[in-house]
């Protein structure tokens, strides 16, 4: 029986005939196949090539095959460029376009960079180009390993392809080339404190085309399938370190369907190493277990030479062709769901074509020493360089093969369909308000709003990112609606082959889902405790929304809502596990003009809140919803008014001396409770209702979030710094809002206590029931308590008679004293 190496023996050998049989009928191919000093193409990309050129010439899509080896031959070389451009922006601070050896004093000090990766990133995006040139399209990208992004910077000023940061500052000519590198980690801040460099360390708004910082890994793994729409392709570049990191990668093929998804093309980069040692997949085998494994999950491996721009060119060529045969067979019902993913694996030594590659140096700095004053590493860099360096006028001649975009009738790369996303509701239906008085679920009333905004706008796919159970959160018709994406549904469940509803019991992949679409309309509903399992991506997200609305381009994707229910006080019959509210705390210290963190009270409140979210842009907002019926508090003027304004006066003058700040819902019925018997006593006292917290900080951190911020008059009215006393009850840990209301604020909120409670008893373990507010009260206005409680009451603040029954909405006597 023939074993496995025996049979790679014989395919090598059998492509090692058809190379030199191919070579020798053919004088362009042989020119390129012999290839140039670094760039070498093996014999099975030899033969993939010759057969794709020849296949593009029947197809009409070149007017000769010898087109193809030309352009992958200007390939070479330009790879060839960069990666000399890349060790360049590693170590040095003065560039010559003619190639000249480098003096000690051409060298940086504090030589910086990813050198490794970027190196191995520069094939794998010159391949990207070619393959859009071969056949007119630009596809989209994205790159999970954002560090690498010296190796886009690279090939981009090579070809042009820049931001307008970029193009005003950079060219190939010694002065451009210098102050490109010079900009790379050079740390200068402008006058408002901002990175004076429009370089950076990882991807940024102004890298041509990019889309994601790539700084948290394993996520560009989670959202790539969901990117495209229906007739765009993306090519999505992820690293074997990052495959440790989100296991959800591993689903992909679970939710890709040829009717609502674009082509995608996963490649991994397979270097082998992480940050100082061997990557987990290659202590496990290598790119053979891993290929092994892929098929296992629903994919189809494609192994190519990491080293080689044509085999990445050739390998999204045939990956999306794989794909697109795929979808013609569930068309035609011969074929079905799940079909395989078609994954490239690029295996190349990291920081191949410079010293130290293949070992943990190649992470940062490759060279043993730094060449600005070691002599031995300046040799070692020149000779590496000088095996790198491609003459000008080569480069002149090589370039027209990427520039033609005019001609072909396409856009350029930085202008890809995934990074001009533009999405606007043509149809905003009115929310179906709730009476006054009445009682209502706020979360049910969300699903009801949400379905009718999906189905008012059907141009626009949706998503819906569920980690937990969206019955158990009320959202019954989104469910019935849209139903759970599978491959085999279950008879008499809420399941369908296209379905919209993205289900695992993973945070962060469902998170992606919604946070993938922004080519449409998405929501996230989950757990509030186990929701901070998202922070990592949605930190990552709001930052780089943050810097496009910085740069002057803020994105025009449609904010995407995450509904945070089954919050923390209503979880009480579980653990403190499930009684967390981190999430909406971390969310509080972004910019709050970009993260929208909101705390509705009612039904109608919560619908005033989201239908303001999809009016909004570039935006995630973070909706802490109660999903047990309560009250409606506010009618639909005051709704819009609480959302408008960011906080709303419910009762009491507007100059009272006394102050009661509920910020979330059952906040605010103790805060009611507590009002209420001061209003009894005579005491003077304002209740307001605070939405949005960020809005109201005393001191915004710039401009953009001060023009977010609420009217300066109304924060004076409402939270005044000279009212005798202002006592605010909070959702969060009191020390979240510390920073954003009055100094001499009382400040009570959720202190850690939990356990198995209902809500009225987390209410009293975390002393935030109406007795704690008017303890709170009564000790900063310098008065007796029992002014304003009865016995039984002191008792139960006390600890000695069981509380509960005092906490509840309606249990408090009207007129007098229990």
């Amino acid at each position: 029986m023939n074993s496995t190496p025996s049979r790679e023996n014989h395919q090598r050998h059998r492509d090692e005939r058809l190379a030199r049989s191919y070579r020798g009928h053919d004088r362009e191919f042989a020119a390129w196949a012999e290839g140039i000093e670094l760039i070498r193409h093996r014999a099975d990309t030899q033969v993939r090539v010759f057969r794709l050129a020849c296949d593009l010439e029947q197809r009409g899509a070149v007017a000769d095959r010898a087109e193809v080896f030309r352009l992958l031959a200007a390939a070479d070389r330009l790879t060839r460029a960069a990666m000399w451009l890349v060790v360049h922006m590693t170590y040095a601070k003065q560039v010559y376009a003619d190639g000249r050896t480098l003096a000690a004093g051409d060298f940086k000090a504090d030589p910086q960079g990813h050198t490794g990766g970027s190196l191995n990133m520069v094939p794998a995006y010159i391949g990207y180009l070619a393959a859009n040139a071969l056949c007119g399209i630009t596809r989209s990208w994205l790159m999970g390993q954002g560090h690498c992004v010296a190796a886009i910077d690279a090939c981009n000023l090579l070809v042009g392809n820049m931001e307008e940061a970029h193009a005003a500052r950079y060219a190939w000519t010694d002065a451009g080339l210098t102050q490109f590198v010079r900009d790379f980690y050079a740390y200068a801040i402008d006058a408002r404190g901002r990175p004076a460099s429009p370089l950076g360390s990882h991807v940024n708004v102004n890298t041509a085309g990019g889309i994601s910082e790539g700084g948290y890994l394993g996520f560009a793994e989670l959202q790539y399938v969901h990117m495209p729409l229906p007739g765009e392709r993306l090519v999505a570049f992820l690293s074997d370190g990052a495959f440790e990191e989100q296991r959800g990668s591993d689903w992909a093929p679970r939710w890709w369907r040829a009717e609502d998804c674009g082509l995608v093309t996963p490649v991994m980069i397979a270097n082998g190493r992480r940050i100082e040692q061997r990557s987990t997949l290659f202590q496990q085998g290598g790119v053979e277990w891993f290929a092994a494994h892929l098929r296992l999950n629903g994919f189809d491996p494609l192994l190519i030479d990491g080293r080689d721009p044509a085999a990445f060119a050739w390998a999204i060529l045939e990956a999306e062709e794989r794909l697109l045969s795929c979808a013609d067979a569930v068309a035609n019902g011969s074929g079905g769901y799940p079909v395989p993913l078609h994954y490239v694996i690029a295996e190349a030594p990291k920081g191949y074509g410079f010293p130290g590659a293949g070992t943990n140096r190649a992470h940062g700095l490759p060279l043993q020493g730094n060449p600005a004053e070691d002599s031995s590493a300046r040799r070692e860099f020149t000779d590496a360089a000088a095996k790198l360096y491609v003459e000008t006028e080569s480069l002149h001649r090589s370039l027209p093969y990427f520039t033609a975009h005019a001609a072909q009738g396409r856009a350029l790369e930085k202008d890809h369909p995934l990074h001009r996303r533009s999405v606007t509701l043509k149809h905003a239906p009115e929310p179906d308000w709730h009476p006054a008085g009445s009682h209502e679920s706020p979360m049910a009333a969300l699903d009801g709003y949400f379905v009718a905004l999906a189905d008012a706008n059907p141009e626009w796919r949706v998503r819906v990112g569920n980690p937990d159970e969206l019955s158990s959160n009320r959202f019954y018709r989104t469910l019935e609606h849209f139903r759970h994406r599978v491959f085999q549904p279950e008879a008499g469940s809420d399941e369908a082959i296209d379905g919209a509803v993205i289900t695992a019991l993973n945070e962060e992949a469902v998170a992606c889902a919604a946070l993938g679409n922004k080519g449409g309309i998405n929501l996230v509903v989950s757990y509030e405790a186990f929701a901070v399992k998202m922070l990592g991506i949605m930190r990552q997200e709001i930052i780089f929304a943050r810097h496009r609305k910085e740069a002057g381009t803020p994105p025009q994707w449609l904010s995407i809502p995450f509904l945070l229910s089954s919050h923390t006080w209503e979880n009480g019959k579980n653990e403190q596990s499930h009684q967390d509210p981190t999430l909406c705390e971390a969310l509080l210290g972004e910019m709050s003009d970009t993260s929208v963190v909101r705390f509705p009270v009612d039904a109608n409140s919560a619908l005033a809140a989201l239908a303001d979210c999809y009016r909004r842009h570039g935006e995630l907002h973070a909706l802490v919803v109660p999903k047990r019926k309560l009250p409606v508090l506010l009618d639909q003027e005051q709704a819009r008014r609480l959302v408008r304004d960011g906080a709303l006066r419910l009762r009491g003058n507007a100059d009272a001396p006394v102050r009661l700040v509920a910020v979330g819902a059952y906040q605010l019925q103790q805060c009611q409770l507590a009002w209420q018997r001061l209003s009894e006593y005579g005491v003077d006292a304002a209740l307001v209702c605070l939405l949005e917290p960020g809005r109201f900080r005393r001191h915004f951190r710039d401009e953009l979030e001060r023009q977010a911020g609420a009217d300066a008059a109304l924060a004076a009215e409402l939270f005044p710094e000279n009212a005798s006393a202002t006592l605010v009850a909070s959702h969060t840990r009191p020390e979240a809002l510390a920073g954003l209301l009055p100094r001499n604020a009382l400040l009570l909120g959720y202190r850690n206590r939990g356990g198995t409670l209902d809500t009225e008893g987390m209410l009293f373990a975390n002393g935030c029931s109406w007795l704690h507010l008017l303890a709170a009260l009564a000790g900063a206005l310098d008065l007796p308590l029992s002014e304003w409680l009865g016995t039984n009451e002191l008792a139960a603040l006390t600890g000695s008679e069981d509380p509960r029954p005092l906490l509840r909405v309606g249990e408090v006597a009207a007129g007098g004293r229990l």
